[in-house]
């Protein structure tokens, strides 16, 4: 592969690669990347395998290129912990280190809750200092979802309150159960959404549904949530998952860096003046056609064939 443009060519222009890799983000890295001997990379490895956490919340598995997590304390509704964000986080890590995975569904455990928002009775026991700590570790860990470089995918099997509705509000798409029931109540109990609920909701669904959803604590179902941009799509409770895995199966099938860089214009842009953001559509673009994908696709296409992505 040619070697891309750097940060100070041309191309990219205005520092708006710095601009994106000091996002906050892990979407993309613009810069030389260091080239450690293969036995380090295997060290490396080994390291990060053998402190990876043993999961008592959620369950993790791989099938077919796509990772599912799955809250899995159905007895209190999936309700978010300390133990539970921690476990979140340290999955995260391996799906984004691992190359076979290309997507991410996280759904609940039983047929009642996504995740019906955080263990009251460890929130209770939190003094000022220890819930600032709290909120700023969930808005990190929900961080790295959202800027994964990988699409991922909420199905939102039953409530998703609280914490559980900024976990949706993380993920790339929300699809949605009939059955399902979504809200921030945090008011209901002295508090405020601290996972990074006020912003992703007044950005994703503007700031007067923010504030209704945000000031009253009210649940909206499933339709509500449809209707005013909270969620992509609504399907009968035994089809969402399915539905889930359908549309993770149709994006993979993409082309792995554009589909990557599709998510990081969107992504980034959202956090720039729309003059930069324009810029750096026009840098991820032309990176885009430095790619082995593309040569591959317009060649499919013009030799009418499926064609065969690689991800180089």
């Amino acid at each position: 592969m040619k070697k891309l443009a750097s940060p100070g060519s041309g191309l990219i222009g205005s520092g708006i690669v710095k601009v994106a890799a000091q996002a906050g983000g892990g979407f993309c890295d613009y810069s030389e990347p260091k080239n450690p001997k293969p036995i380090e990379l295997r060290k490396q490895a080994n390291a990060r395998r053998r402190k990876r956490m043993a999961y008592e919340n959620i369950l993790y598995e791989e099938r077919e290129g796509i990772g599912w997590i799955t809250f899995n304390r159905p007895k209190v509704l999936n309700a978010l912990n300390e133990r539970t964000i921690a476990e979140l986080d340290d999955a995260l890590a391996k799906v984004r280190e691992d190359s076979e995975v290309r997507a991410l569904i996280l759904t609940g455990a039983g047929d009642k809750a996504f995740i019906a928002g955080a263990d009251i009775g460890e929130l209770a026991r939190c003094a000022p200092v220890d819930g600032r700590e709290t909120s700023l570790r969930g808005q990190t860990v929900l961080r790295r979802l959202e800027t994964l470089g990988k699409v991922s995918i909420a199905a939102i099997n039953g409530f998703a309150l609280g914490g559980g509705c900024e976990v949706a509000l993380a993920c790339t798409i929300r699809l949605a159960s009939r059955a399902a029931r979504i809200g921030q109540p945090e008011v209901k109990l002295g508090l405020l959404p601290g996972y990074g609920g006020t912003q992703r909701l007044a950005r994703l669904c503007g700031k007067g549904i923010a504030h209704e959803l945000c000031l009253t604590g009210e649940m909206i179902s499933a339709e509500e949530a449809l209707r005013i941009g909270l969620v992509n799509h609504v399907y009968e409770p035994a089809e969402l998952l399915p539905a889930a895995e359908a549309l993770a199966k149709k994006i993979i099938a993409n082309a792995p860096l554009a589909v990557r860089y599709a998510m990081e214009a969107i992504e980034r842009g959202l956090e720039m003046p729309q003059a930069e953001a324009f810029q750096l559509e026009a840098a991820l673009f032309g990176i885009s056609t430095a790619t082995q994908d593309f040569r591959e696709g317009t060649r499919a296409f013009l030799e009418k064939r499926p064609a065969k992505f690689q991800g180089k």
